[in-house]
């Protein structure tokens, strides 16, 4: 699931703390056209794409063009939509970034422990991003390829990051989302979410239930490196079945815990 936000678009400004010499707007607004397709905009016109980037026709058609040339984006005369090459930017992250390849035998361990999926995922924006797994390969609708992004809002390991921000940061951003409602268990009142931050924040862990999808179930600790900072979170999201959340707490969330404690060193 994608959530691009067409709100967001490319600066003509340069950004704060970064020297006019060294900044290319070219580069912003190419990255803004990939960006400008998600699940709901699987194929778009130039006019559609310069709509959603804050683009002419004839820029965004450019940047297609140019893109096409690249082999990120094919097109028929009229429709563009991304090509499997565009897959080559985020493998280079998950090959390169130094966390997810500490974190995978880690993540092994807790598949071990408890039977189901393990992640480790980050937040970017305002959705979560799942950059490593392992667990069984089972077919489920609650599982998650690497890469994924999911709104923060629904899932464990989003309550969680966003309940462990400072009191200023969490407030702002309340203020300034719309929750959207994906079940009819998602937390859709601002009052109600703010009641379940603070609850997450003082327990130190979070469980969803049923929020994005029915019938799934995520748990989520923070992970820390070795000064305390937050550096993501460990979760396990399973089909919920006959199984009550006491009962899959208690089974899973210390196996969670002693694998965040036991990766702190490393971090």
């Amino acid at each position: 699931m994608t959530t691009s936000n067409a709100s967001e678009l490319p600066r003509s400004d340069v950004p704060p703390g970064l020297d006019k010499r060294d900044w290319i707007a070219g580069l912003e607004r190419g990255v803004a056209v990939i960006e400008a397709f998600d699940d709901a905009h699987p194929r778009l016109t130039a006019s559609e794409a310069g709509q959603r980037t804050g683009m002419t026709r004839t820029a965004a058609r450019r940047y297609l063009l140019t893109l096409q040339h690249m082999g990120y984006v094919a097109g028929d005369g009229k429709l563009f939509w991304l090509t499997p090459r565009v897959l080559r930017l985020g493998r280079s992250y998950l090959e390169s970034a130094r966390l997810p390849r500490i974190v995978q035998p880690f993540l092994q361990r807790v598949a071990a422990g408890t039977h189901e999926i393990a992640y480790l995922s980050v937040m970017d924006g305002d959705e979560v991003v799942y950059i490593a797994r392992n667990g069984p390969n089972r077919s489920m609708s609650t599982g998650y390829v690497l890469g994924a992004r999911v709104p923060a809002q629904v899932t464990a390991s989003g309550m969680l990051m966003l309940a462990l921000r400072s009191d200023a940061d969490r407030a702002a951003w309340l203020a300034d989302r719309e929750l959207a409602v994906f079940t009819p268990h998602t937390i859709a009142s601002k009052d109600r979410m703010r009641i379940e931050l603070d609850r997450i924040r003082a327990q130190g862990w979070a469980l969803s239930e049923q929020q994005l999808d029915l019938n799934s179930r995520g748990i989520a600790v923070p992970l820390r490196d070795r000064h305390g900072e937050l550096v993501g979170a460990l979760n396990i999201t399973m089909p919920m079945g006959q199984e009550s959340s006491k009962d899959a707490i208690a089974r899973v969330l210390p196996v969670l815990r002693e694998t965040a404690q036991a990766m702190r060193n490393l971090l």
